[in-house]
């Protein structure tokens, strides 16, 4: 049973009217209590109330047929108590108002909040008024909770839609995570161990907690958050305690400089200035933002020479009014590589929506703008861009790059979006691609045409997967993991930029295929010139290399180092390697660890053992190089 009474002064009023009939009732009061008040009519199948009439003396239940009026009539001299509620149907207030004059009371008490909120679907529409709002929003689409109420109020929403109306209220429940603190305990503010919204919008921006949180989404698995105090003297972030987020004031651990929290409550302590509570879980969600503005001013900055309006430039021409069909760019490779992925990126995230893959959706875009728009496109473009001959189909596949991220991004950082998109607006306004030869239906890129005036109700991007090139996307893949490869080696071994760097990449024969086309971008983002390419590659003596899944990548080093320095550095990582190994080697040898840890955690013992490996033989062929040299 669910007890649903409960003695508030807000909430929904009980549907039940009473009314207690004395032995001795008078003809009037009999008559109003049954036969004035349709009573006698209603029997224990009556389709919109439900009436219980208990004899007081004997406590039995006295049930009427509701086929004769004088049925009832048999029980009068008894004391009575009639029950009358509301079973469903509309309502009719004229005839509730009739029984409340004929001595009928309804009862004092409200539903419990549960009941209540179980009605919220339709009550909230006028239900159980038929008003146009509940025929139009009802049943809606998707209801989002948390799990710790499915049972207290998404199922009861289903059980009193299905009751009231004769249909549920919802097709989908999207289950999302809690947001926990540090200790994994929910965040309350009672506790104090919740992070303040207004503190992250000021510290990191309203679209890095958007997207931050929006990161964080991943399925039904609760996500902990570290909570940090700012010192309001220094800045530097003081880890949020069990202890310390009880106190009045904290001593920050970096300048020694107090600080009030929530809790004081003194004139001394309110005097001290305000920590901030903020985490720096979102910090790589502000270096985000910042990175799409960096990115952005470059390409305004970039497009700002070009003619606004209809009036567009093409190489050696200007043209007016240009029609789709006229849009036959030519293309490089790496334009062809950035609209495929951006199909393909538009592709996934559209799927991630409508799926609630939140933080798939997330990635897909932070990966996209940051490891191939931001850091390869952009940086390719910039010699393009430079270029009279070039620049016009550059800005062109930039603009209509921006563009489309600018659609995908903005639910999920609308602020710095539309800002952006607005100034888009002031130096191509008219932005899109058709090209010759590809269908101009409904799936075809944009056409020329001036781009909406608010982003927020631009059309959602349609992925025209024509453009998906596979081999062009893996061909771009290898280069981008080739190209980290030659600057983390780069890197390691204090080589500077301006240095011109000879590699040699050893693979199979596809892969240097795929590599080929690509030398021209090793030389203008990496200053470095590929001598070799397969697997008969010549691999010069004094070398650095990095091997990666399918290749190993050798940089020449002749002329750029002192062997003398990098033998004792590699002699200090043969033994520091050798440690690590002996002792991972002894873990995994411990019949103990194995046969009580998670398969999982000895699984990755046994990985990291087998890199460590790997790492230790590099470092000794590198070792036996720089002796030999």
């Amino acid at each position: 049973d669910w007890p649903v009474s409960r003695q508030l002064w807000w909430g929904h009023r009980i549907p039940v009217w009473h009314l207690h009939i004395p032995a001795n009732a008078n003809d009037d009061q009999w008559n109003a209590a049954f036969h004035w008040s349709d009573v006698d009519e209603m029997g224990d199948d009556d389709p919109e109330y439900s009436i219980q009439i208990i004899d007081k003396a004997s406590g039995q239940r006295i049930a009427l047929s509701g086929r004769d009026i004088n049925e009832v009539d048999q029980y009068r001299g008894r004391e009575l108590q009639v029950l009358l509620c509301k079973r469903r149907g509309d309502w009719n207030t004229e005839y509730e108002r009739g029984l409340e004059q004929l001595g009928y009371a309804q009862d004092p008490d409200v539903l419990d909040t549960w009941f209540s909120s179980a009605l919220w679907p339709h009550s909230t529409m006028g239900w159980p008024e038929k008003t146009p709002e509940l025929a139009y929003w009802y049943p809606t689409s998707t209801l989002i909770t948390s799990r710790d109420i499915i049972t207290l109020w998404v199922a009861r929403m289903v059980i009193m839609g299905q009751n009231n109306l004769d249909e549920i209220p919802f097709r989908e429940v999207y289950i999302h995570p809690k947001i926990l603190d540090g200790y994994g305990e929910s965040m309350n503010k009672s506790l104090g161990n919740g992070v303040d919204p207004l503190d992250i919008v000021e510290k990191f921006g309203a679209d890095a907690l958007r997207f931050g949180l929006t990161a964080l989404t991943t399925e039904t698995q609760d996500v902990r958050m570290p909570v940090q105090f700012e010192c309001p003297a220094c800045q530097a972030l003081v880890d949020q305690t069990k202890k310390n987020r009880a106190l009045p004031k904290v001593a920050c651990t970096k300048c020694g400089q107090e600080f009030s929290t929530q809790w004081a409550k003194s004139d001394a302590d309110k005097a001290l200035p305000r920590a901030a509570v903020v985490s720096e879980r979102f910090e790589v969600a502000r270096n985000f933002t910042n990175k799409l503005w960096n990115a952005a001013r470059f390409a305004l900055i970039n497009l700002a020479d070009n003619v606004s309006g209809s009036k567009l430039q093409v190489p050696g021409s200007e043209v007016t009014n240009l029609k789709p069909e006229t849009w036959n760019l030519e293309l490089t490779v790496e334009d062809r590589w950035l609209l495929s992925r951006l199909a393909s990126v538009t592709a996934g995230v559209t799927e991630s929506l409508k799926t609630y893959h939140y933080a798939d959706a997330a990635k897909l875009l932070y990966d996209f703008a940051w490891d191939e728009f931001c850091s390869f496109y952009v940086e390719i473009a910039k010699a393009r861009l430079a270029d009279p001959l070039q620049k016009a189909t550059a800005q062109r596949v930039l603009a209509h790059s921006l563009d489309t991220l600018l659609r995908l991004l903005h639910p999920l950082m609308p602020f710095i979006t539309e800002e952006i998109w607005q100034l888009l607006n002031q130096v191509a306004p008219v932005r899109g691609l058709s090209f010759a030869g590809l269908s101009q239906g409904a799936d075809a890129p944009r056409s020329p045409g001036h781009s909406p005036k608010w982003l927020i109700v631009a059309p959602w991007p349609e992925a025209d997967l024509s453009w998906q090139n596979r081999e062009t996307e893996a061909r771009f893949a290898l280069f981008q993991q080739a190209l980290g490869a030659i600057r983390e080696i780069r890197s390691r071994q204090n080589i500077a930029t301006k240095n011109p760097l000879n590699f040699a990449i050893r693979c199979d024969a596809a892969t240097a295929d795929l590599l080929q086309p690509m030398a021209p971008y090793f030389l203008s983002m990496a200053n470095a010139t590929a001598t070799a390419l397969g697997p008969d590659a010549a691999v010069p003596p004094t070398n650095a290399k990095s091997s990666l899944a399918g290749m190993e990548v050798v940089v020449d080093l002749a002329g750029l180092i002192d062997v003398g320095a990098e033998v004792a550095k590699n002699e200090q990582l043969v033994q520091k390697l050798t440690g690590l190994i002996t002792a991972k080697q002894g873990k995994l040898a411990n019949e103990s660890f194995v046969s009580r840890a998670p398969a999982n955690v000895v699984q990755s013992e046994r990985d990291s053992l087998a890199q460590m490996q790997e790492q230790l033989a590099s470092a000794q062929t590198a070792l036996a190089v720089f002796r030999k040299t």
